[in-house]
């Protein structure tokens, strides 16, 4: 069976996250990133290369529709300046929100972050931190906006990504350290940081939302060096998220 026109249709329409809603499903471009999905999500339709479904046969079995296509199909169907030999649409899991999950754990969550590339390299962080929650805020932008899942590069598969309200959530989580990045708040090399918990992250451009701000109980700040010297005003909120975690899991191993 050969990429029809209707099906090319089809794949570029879920770029807008009215179809990815109503459809239920979200892309994947790319031999890496569909490589480390399929298994993990049901796959409505796998569109490769011959050389590409000749070299997987495994990672074929239970795909429900599989076409063979040219590198010039694939083109026409890509969102990607640069397309690849493979692209996959997957199920959207319906993930319940796991609202004990910071107590057992060090879980993220996101207020507002608003840019696709921002939240996918947070996704991949996250994974690679061993964090396995992240809580989003009802206006933070769409987990499977293809350029997110893009950015994700395959940390989707391991990190669950839930959409709730953040005031409601934080409201539950009596007792437990809601940590957030301010610049009135402590060292956060000169603070003692918790195994578990949860630390929010703010919008790009205005930080953390007032609404959620005054429910954290740990203020936290990533300092300059030295620390008296002229900078930029702010870090990336992906960055500012690495820089966090990373002090995180160092003072847990440390212990």
């Amino acid at each position: 069976m050969s990429l029809s026109k209707n099906k090319i249709r089809y794949i570029r329409s879920l770029e807008a996250k009215k179809h990815r809603k109503e459809e239920g499903v979200f892309l994947a471009e790319g031999p890496k990133l569909v490589g480390e999905l399929l298994g993990h999500f049901p796959c409505r339709l796998l569109v490769a290369t011959s050389e590409w479904l000749k070299d997987r046969p495994v990672l074929t079995d239970g795909i429900q529709e599989i076409i063979v296509a040219s590198h010039e199909e694939l083109s026409r169907a890509s969102l990607l300046k640069t397309p690849q030999s493979v692209l996959a649409l997957f199920e959207q899991p319906f993930l319940e929100v796991d609202t004990e999950a910071a107590r057992r754990s060090l879980c993220l969550a996101l207020d507002g972050v608003q840019d696709p590339g921002n939240l996918g390299t947070i996704v991949r962080l996250a994974d690679w931190f061993g964090i396995e929650h992240i809580f989003c805020s009802l206006n933070t932008v769409d987990v499977y906006s293809p350029k997110t899942v893009q950015a994700t590069m395959g940390g989707l598969a391991r990190v669950k990504v839930c959409y709730t309200d953040l005031p409601t959530l934080l409201d539950s989580l009596e007792g437990v350290p809601v940590y957030g990045t301010f610049l009135d708040g402590g060292n956060m090399y000169n603070e003692v940081l918790s195994e578990t918990g949860l630390i929010v992250m703010g919008n790009e451009g205005n930080g953390i939302s007032a609404e959620v701000a005054s429910r954290i109980n740990r203020r936290i700040y990533v300092p300059t060096f030295p620390a008296d010297r002229l900078a930029a005003e702010s870090l990336n909120v992906a960055v500012a998220t690495a820089v966090v975690c990373a002090e995180f899991r160092r003072q847990a191993v440390g212990r």
